[in-house]
């Protein structure tokens, strides 16, 4: 039986009671019927018309709740930078927010596409260093604590998931620990780290959402996804010229942290331990579903595991 049944209509009826009671409360009782326009294994989104404009109803399951009380704690932390949940009920793992428009993703253009992205890069990087102080507070909140020194029982753990087919074996655990053990020493200390970091998780006005996945860790992984994203996006002769650029723009708010040289060895390694974080988000995500689940997402944690090796973007 699954804690939660986005398919259930007793489920839907009180999602939809409470999302009716949070918009009358602020003012903007719906003014059609709510649809149900997202539906993933993890989360749900539903959609409310109201006379102030579009309002988007979001429900994570047990293991990825912690994104409400998340969302919440943000606006107060790097005001302006996310965007601000209307209504939470954290224990459900249940928030409201209003459009925010388009994503940056749907606004940039091929000649401003690098701009934009430096643009959003250093943005993200002012947002991480304002979570820095608050880490313990976040860690409360039951946001996933992916430090670097956890890492490496992470991925003994992921290992021993009879789900997990991963062809790891023990010389690669040890150089992983080595990575760990070279970067939890390089004085960048630990903060909000999206995970699913990307120009379609960021909305034009540079406000960042969809923390399903985010975690305590080290702050560069998250480069991991958005380098990913940007190198599948440029053709060969862009990525030799623009992926060192982006890596660089984003460290630049770091630089009072340590030289250009190190920094950049710190993103290498971090890309590469990050690949665990990835899996045990995956792992997480798909724990519980609350739909079935297609099998293209389910060997996602072993997929990002078996790449452990590779070589990084940059």
């Amino acid at each position: 039986m699954r804690t939660n049944d986005w398919n259930d209509i007793g489920w839907q009826s009180e999602a939809d009671a409470w999302l009716t009671a949070r918009l009358d409360e602020l003012g903007t009782p719906p003014t059609g019927p709510i649809e149900r326009v997202r539906v993933r294994p993890w989360s749900v989104t539903h959609r409310a018309p109201t006379a102030a404009g579009t309002r988007w109803f979001k429900a994570n399951i047990t293991a990825c709740r912690y994104e409400a009380a998340l969302a919440d704690a943000l606006t107060g932390i790097a005001p302006g930078a996310t965007l601000a949940p209307l209504a939470t009920d954290a224990e459900r793992g249940w928030m409201v927010t209003a459009d925010a428009g388009p994503t940056l993703r749907e606004t940039r253009t091929a000649a401003n596409r690098t701009a934009t992205w430096i643009d959003m890069l250093q943005a993200y990087a002012a947002l991480q260093r304002a979570t820095a102080p608050h880490v313990t507070a976040l860690l409360a909140l039951g946001v996933p604590d992916q430090r670097v020194t956890m890492l490496p029982a992470t991925l003994t753990a992921l290992l021993s998931d009879p789900q997990v087919h991963a062809t790891i074996g023990p010389a690669e655990q040890a150089n992983f620990s080595e990575w760990c053990a070279a970067l939890s020493a390089d004085g960048i200390p630990p903060a909000l780290q999206h995970d699913d970091l990307h120009d379609g998780n960021v909305f034009a006005d540079l406000r960042f959402f969809d923390w399903g996945d985010a975690s305590i860790a080290h702050p560069f992984g998250s480069l991991l996804v958005a380098l990913n994203v940007m190198h599948d996006a440029m053709d060969a002769a862009d990525r030799q010229r623009e992926l060192g650029r982006l890596r660089d723009a984003y460290l630049e708010p770091w630089s009072d942290l340590a030289d250009l040289p190190t920094l950049r060895s710190s993103v290498t390694l971090a890309c590469r331990v990050t690949r665990v974080s990835r899996a045990v988000a995956w792992q997480r995500a798909l724990r519980d579903a609350a739909v079935p689940v297609d099998e293209q997402f389910r060997t996602a944690p072993q997929a990002w595991l078996n790449e452990l090796t590779a070589d990084t973007t940059v």
